[in-house]
């Protein structure tokens, strides 16, 4: 199609949580660049912040029969809008999602992790799509909007690691039980499950609460155990005092609740619905809390993501140390580095020793208790049972985290993975990954692969 000029239909989505000021100069960078490419371009040149702009654009760019259809990922959002727009168009489709810069500040658009959620989404319908992760004003452009999709699933495959050692890991994993408080959001199908599936795959149990229960028992915890909590923590976690702390006591009730629930129902992992309700409803974030769960090794899954907390269990088991489940928020091909973050959950042993730990809040509903530090320089490993394309499989990666200066707010580390950035980065989307992925420090790819032989799990190398 090249030298044809296309009718393109052009959806910009965002999120108001984001920074909409920063959104909006990509975005005008983005447009400058769609109309100097010569297209006839339809569609709004505003953020669609909702559904329901997002519907009406999509009704009047159908009535103009585009030749193909473009989303801008101009900040992070959920994949619901996106498979909506590729039910409606049969057509073409590409996403154009927007890197940031690394400053220390916080995370403004995480566009990336709504391109990660996207290529999930679409990879479970089979849909293929073109797609580039790219600032405004850099080469490209064309071959997004004239090429045939980019996007070439990876074919998993049977490792013939030795499943003995792999064989006491699975044994170990089985009888374990997570207690999933809440449902996933809406839009997140890398957080859905079948619990029978699981099941069958390693003898996990998930139990259902609601996030009522949680809410409710932290209500109740005594005022001079929370207390206790602050002391404790303030002897290695700096700026306790400077948070709001009527929030940062409901948050440290919610760490109580979940030892609470722990001790009562012998669960081994969380998998907790942690936003928005934490925030809108009970008035304090269960962040700070999953980190100290996870470094007592109970680890704890943002978003209700099911296999995310079974996946910590196993990487926990193959470790023997606490895990951090991470977002991939970044790949920089100039750097060959890629930045993981999670708004502010790291065990705190993962922790730059030369850092010094803070409390804070979270950057888009602005109430604690996060921590606030970078991840510690050294060998690290990163897993994820997945569900990618409708199978099962365990997608794997090895790096180092590297002494960098914080890259973003919360806990977040820069890490060079074993292959160049460029090509973890297309092995992402082409894998159609889930959004979380475990992370722990050393070389556990032997132990993992050795699993994999064992469950009879194909395997996926980023």
């Amino acid at each position: 199609m090249s030298g044809e000029t296309l009718t393109i239909g052009v959806l910009p989505l965002g999120r108001p949580t984001f920074d909409v000021a920063f959104a909006e100069e990509m975005l005008a960078g983005m447009m400058a660049d769609l109309r100097a490419s010569g297209h006839r371009l339809i569609g709004p040149e505003k953020l669609l912040m909702d559904a329901d702009a997002t519907q009406a654009a999509m009704t009047d760019i159908k009535a103009e029969k585009p030749d193909r259809i473009l989303i801008l990922q101009v900040t992070f959002t959920d994949a619901a809008l996106t498979c909506r727009i590729a039910d409606t168009f049969p057509q073409p489709l590409a996403i154009w999602a927007v890197p940031e810069p690394r400053l220390g500040g916080r995370l403004r658009l995480n566009a990336f992790c709504g391109l990660n959620l996207a290529s999930h989404a679409l990879g479970l319908r089979n849909r293929l799509f073109s797609w580039r992760y790219a600032a405004p004003h850099t080469s490209g452009i064309e071959a997004l909007l004239t090429e045939e999709p980019m996007v070439c699933p990876l074919i998993s495959q049977i490792t013939d690691a030795d499943p003995e050692y792999g064989g006491a890991l699975l044994d170990g994993l089985r009888g374990r039980t997570i207690a999933r408080i809440g449902a996933h959001p809406d839009g997140f199908d890398t957080c859905a499950y079948d619990s029978a599936r699981l099941a069958d795959l390693i003898g996990m149990t998930v139990t259902g609460f609601e996030l009522a229960d949680l809410f409710d028992r932290a209500r109740a915890a005594p005022e001079a155990a929370a207390t206790g909590l602050k002391t404790e923590l303030s002897a290695n976690l700096a700026g306790l005092d400077q948070v709001d702390q009527t929030q940062l006591d409901r948050s440290l009730r919610l760490k109580l609740a979940l030892d609470g629930m722990k001790a009562e129902g012998g669960f081994d992992a969380f998998a907790i619905r942690c936003w928005p309700e934490t925030f809108t409803e009970y008035g304090g974030a269960v962040c700070g809390p999953a980190s100290m769960m996870g470094e007592g090794r109970v680890p704890c899954a943002c978003e209700a993501d099911v296999y995310g907390a079974a996946t910590q269990l196993l990487l926990q088991a193959a470790s023997d140390q606490p895990v951090f489940l991470v977002d991939l928020v970044d790949l920089d091909s100039s750097d060959d580095t890629g930045v993981v973050w999670h708004c502010g959950q790291a065990p705190m042993s993962m922790a730059e020793p030369e850092a010094i730990a803070r409390a804070t809040i979270h950057t888009n509903r602005k109430m604690p208790l996060l921590f606030e530090f970078p991840l510690k320089p050294g060998p690290v490993t990163f897993v994820r049972l997945s569900q990618a394309r409708g199978q099962q499989s365990l997608i794997i990666a090895r790096g180092e985290m590297l002494k960098r200066d914080m890259a973003f707010t919360g806990t977040s580390g820069v890490v060079r993975f074993d292959r160049p950035a460029e090509e973890v980065l297309t092995r992402v989307i082409d894998s159609g990954l889930e959004h979380h992925m475990a992370l722990a420090y050393g070389d556990h790819v032997g132990a993992l692969e050795s699993f994999a032989a064992a469950a009879g799990l194909p395997v996926i190398h980023l």
